[in-house]
Order: structure tokens, then C-alpha cells, then sequence
């Protein structure tokens, strides 16, 4: 268990497009674990492996109930609603900065667990938020690029 060390804006890692995972061993299975820890410690509900500066195509989400908390080797968006919502955003590598984005109301995913089995989530509301996030961030997308204008603001840590 460690705290990885974030990648935040002006990184030009944030914009590189993550591999996939060809073999899932106890290296993988250590990263996920330290990926959980430091999206933790700084109080996000979901974190890609390009934030820690590993491009690999994981990530990890954990909206603090008890059954959404996911560790999701190369995920992939395989349905998703026409059906779009405007949303509010931040990400942890761009930590004082919010907007909002139009994001799909429901998606389903396919990915692999840390046993390699396949799963897949159906998701809406939050779930679907942050999984879309997520997966922007290992195409080399991050929220900012999606923000609707005029609805950018940055927020200091006083103001919360």
C-alpha cells in the first residue's frame, strides 16, 4: 500500500492515449491497490492509472457505499444512452478547477475484474458519471476539454 504520486494539468501525460493490460499479475494487482489508496486520501470517487502516471488501462471507483467500489481492467464503454444529462465535474488532477459536462444518463461497461474475469457494469446516475470520466482519462480526454461554456469555475479549498 503507498500513495502514488498525482499527474496534474499541464502534464502532458493526461493527454496520452493508455495501453491495454495484457496479463494481470501481482504488479497490476499492487497498483490497483496503491490507485484505491491515493484516490482516498484525496477524497475522489474514481481515478485512472495515467493520473499516477502509469498508462495502463485501469481504474478504480468507490462512491463510499458499500457497493459500488470497482477495480476495472480494460474497461470499455459498450452502450450508453442517448439520453444525456448536464452534470457538474472536477477531477483530482485538476483539483480547484469545476464545470459542467454533458455526460450519458446510463452506459453499460465491460472490463475485467483483478482475476480476470469479465464483467459487466450497468450503470446510471453517478455510477455512469464517474465511469465515463474514467474512461475519457485512458483515452487521453479529460473533463476540461468537455466543459460546457460558461460554466467553468475554479474553487479554493477556503470556499468549499
Amino acid at each position: 500500500m503507498a500513495i502514488r504520486t498525482l499527474r496534474y494539468e499541464g502534464d502532458e501525460i493526461l493527454s496520452k492515449k493508455s495501453r491495454p493490460i495484457e496479463v494481470i499479475d501481482d504488479k497490476i494487482k499492487e497498483l490497483a491497490e496503491d490507485m484505491m489508496d491515493t484516490m482516498h486520501k484525496f477524497d475522489g470517487v474514481g481515478l485512472a492509472g495515467v493520473q499516477v502516471g502509469v498508462l495502463k488501462r485501469i481504474i478504480v471507483i468507490d462512491l463510499y457505499d458499500d457497493v459500488s467500489k470497482f477495480v476495472l481492467i480494460n474497461p470499455e464503454i459498450i452502450e450508453k444512452s442517448e439520453e444525456t444529462v448536464e452534470v457538474e465535474e472536477g477531477c483530482l488532477s485538476f483539483p480547484t478547477q469545476y464545470g459542467k459536462v454533458e455526460r450519458s444518463i446510463r452506459v453499460k461497461v465491460k472490463a475485467l475484474d483483478l482475476d480476470g474475469k469479465e464483467v459487466v457494469i450497468e450503470a446510471e446516475e453517478l455510477l455512469a458519471q464517474a465511469l465515463q470520466h474514467e474512461i475519457d482519462h485512458l483515452n487521453g480526454e479529460t473533463f476540461k476539454k468537455k466543459i460546457i461554456p460558461g460554466t467553468f469555475e475554479i474553487i479554493t479549498p477556503q470556499e468549499k
